[in-house]
């Protein structure tokens, strides 16, 4: 698909049909996210793929927002691995961990395959829940699937602000 179609088509589906992602295309998504940029390129991102029912009943505890999706993947940071910026407030595990996850985001999107960025749910509770390690840190999960007959975009999905509101020349 071509790129100005992907980001202007994607949504947050909120309704998933019993469709499986193919394992080509949960691959070409995975490969995307492997792709992207991080500080220092180290690569502090874990992604866990949850398709088993014990898996998602363990998700569908820590938050309402699965909505039915087949996949859902849990991105997370390696805390030990990270790069700390000037200044010692800020290091790199959110913002790359960000980046790969609106690559996978996108390519998903690209391959057909619906999504949801979720994170209502308490991190602390859902990496227990899942027996991550302690030096992890979820960023987020993402619901991945078929959107079911009736769903798309809230109403309000195409609504955005001019540019002139968002950004300034210094």
């Amino acid at each position: 698909m071509e790129f100005k179609k992907v980001i202007s088509a994607r949504y947050s589906c909120k309704k998933y049909s019993d469709k499986k992602v193919e394992s080509e295309k949960l691959n070409a998504i995975l490969e995307a996210g492997r792709l992207a940029p991080t500080a220092k390129n180290l690569q502090e991102q874990r992604v866990y793929i949850v398709q088993s029912k014990s898996g998602l009943a363990a998700i569908d505890k820590v938050t309402p927002c699965r909505y039915g999706a087949p996949t859902v993947l849990v991105v997370a940071f390696d805390k030990n691995n990270v790069f700390t910026y000037p200044g010692e407030k800020r290091d790199s595990g959110v913002e790359d961990a960000t980046i790969v996850a609106t690559h996978m985001v996108l390519a998903a999107a690209d391959e057909g395959v619906d999504s949801c960025w979720v994170n209502f749910f308490d991190p602390d509770k859902l990496a227990a829940e899942l027996g991550l390690p302690e030096n992890e840190e979820i960023l987020m999960v993402m619901d991945l699937g078929y959107a079911a007959e009736g769903a798309g975009p809230l109403a309000n999905h195409g609504s955005r602000k001019p540019l002139s509101e968002t950004v300034s020349y210094i």
